[in-house]
């Protein structure tokens, strides 16, 4: 049975994969906070796309050259990591190493 346009998952806007309720999903402030973000614009992410975004990129170049979604998508390590985790199901969840974005 279909659910309801109502009850569906919604869309990740990073991966395009539904997020499911009962996996991890964060609110991404497309500028962050500490740039001037607070109550600005945010989405729903699943925590694992939110995790990567934050391992690739300061605050300052989110804030900068990556403020929306289609910038975000368009980073090539992003890009790389849209690819690979579109092959996973929307459950899938993995531990993000730490910081390994370059300085």
């Amino acid at each position: 049975m279909q659910k309801d346009i109502q009850e569906r998952d919604p869309i990740c806007p990073l991966c395009l994969r539904p997020i499911p309720r009962d996996v991890p999903q964060s609110l991404h402030h497309l500028i962050p906070k500490l740039k001037g973000g607070k109550g600005g614009p945010v989405v729903l992410l699943h925590h694992i796309c939110h995790k990567e975004i934050h391992a690739t990129l300061t605050e300052a170049e989110l804030a900068r050259d990556h403020a929306t979604i289609e910038a975000l998508r368009a980073h090539p390590r992003l890009a790389k990591f849209i690819a690979w985790v579109a092959r996973r199901p929307p459950g899938f969840a993995s531990k993000v190493p730490g910081r390994r974005r370059r300085r």
